[in-house]
């Protein structure tokens, strides 16, 4: 629709003036607004479509690693009232700024793993959580983790690897088994991104890391919606081999996440594809 089109328009200008720096936009349709509170960082994603704002609202992701599971379901709860209570309106500002306050507001579960790394990133432009944060996740069953082969160019080597997850805390003992491993421990990136269907909210809860490699992670998640891959946790690791790669990096990082997501099931498999292997 028109109309539509000309009120994303608007709302990106709007934004973009009140965020400024904070506001990225990456093309027409996609862009990230950084929250940022009490030394923590939380990223808004917006994917626009052609229904936002008349009639449904934009399809989102939310990255916060400082927040628990509870804190980050009460959270995404709060933003599908606003819309709920604001139908028909653009709500990209009514959510960033619900989401300022909460971090403000909300005594964050947060636990002792995450915390520590909170406070080592204090000053940091970036907060990055690695898969160490999450050693409480071992009391968890970890799922079936399935690993690809290696892939190598100009002595930077990937490798994809996918477990089928329900909740954040299989998403915590995945990243947790696989840091056990002193190899993938040491990589130059662990990138990663998730998404899960929850079925009695008929929504999704999603979320990506970029670990280092900025823009890695979002570019696994969008790949992730395209795919309409469901229940999934897809991490890339990429050992930096001394030559930049340019813009190549980011297309074999989208290979091997597409390859993991085939040799474990999620995907159909194309018949060029090698067998899957355990981890």
């Amino acid at each position: 629709m028109e109309e539509n089109k000309e009120r994303q328009i608007e709302e990106i200008e709007a934004l973009t003036s009140i965020y400024e720096d904070l506001f990225e936009l990456e093309n027409e349709n996609k862009y990230t607004v950084r929250i940022e509170e009490k030394n923590m960082v939380a990223n808004l994603t917006i994917n626009l479509n052609a229904d936002y704002p008349a009639s449904s609202p934009p399809t989102y992701s939310l990255s916060a690693p400082f927040l628990s599971p509870t804190d980050k379901q009460k959270l995404m709860g709060n933003l599908e009232t606003i819309y709920l209570e604001n139908i028909g309106e653009s709500i990209v500002f009514l959510w960033a700024e619900e989401i300022r306050q909460f971090i403000q507001n909300q005594d964050c579960d947060i636990n002792p793993e995450i915390e520590s790394v909170i406070a080592e990133q204090i000053g940091l432009e970036n907060l990055q959580l690695g898969p160490e944060s999450f050693a409480n996740s071992a009391v968890i069953e970890c799922p079936e983790i399935f690993t690809t082969d290696i892939f190598e160019d100009r002595k930077s080597v990937f490798q994809g690897h996918c477990a089928i997850v329900n909740d954040i805390h299989q998403i915590n003992a995945v990243l947790s088994k696989l840091n056990e491993n002193k190899k993938i421990a040491h990589a130059t990136h662990n990138m990663h991104a998730y998404r899960i269907y929850i079925q009695d909210k008929n929504s999704w809860m999603q979320d990506c890391e970029d670990d280092g490699e900025t823009a890695a992670g979002s570019r696994m998640l969008h790949l992730l919606e395209i795919l309409d891959a469901k229940n999934v946790l897809v991490v890339v690791s990429r050992w930096y081999g001394g030559i930049h790669l340019g813009p190549d990096r980011f297309k074999h990082i989208s290979n091997m996440t597409r390859r993991a997501l085939e040799e474990s099931g999620v995907l159909k498999q194309d018949k060029s594809s090698n067998k899957k292997k355990k981890k």
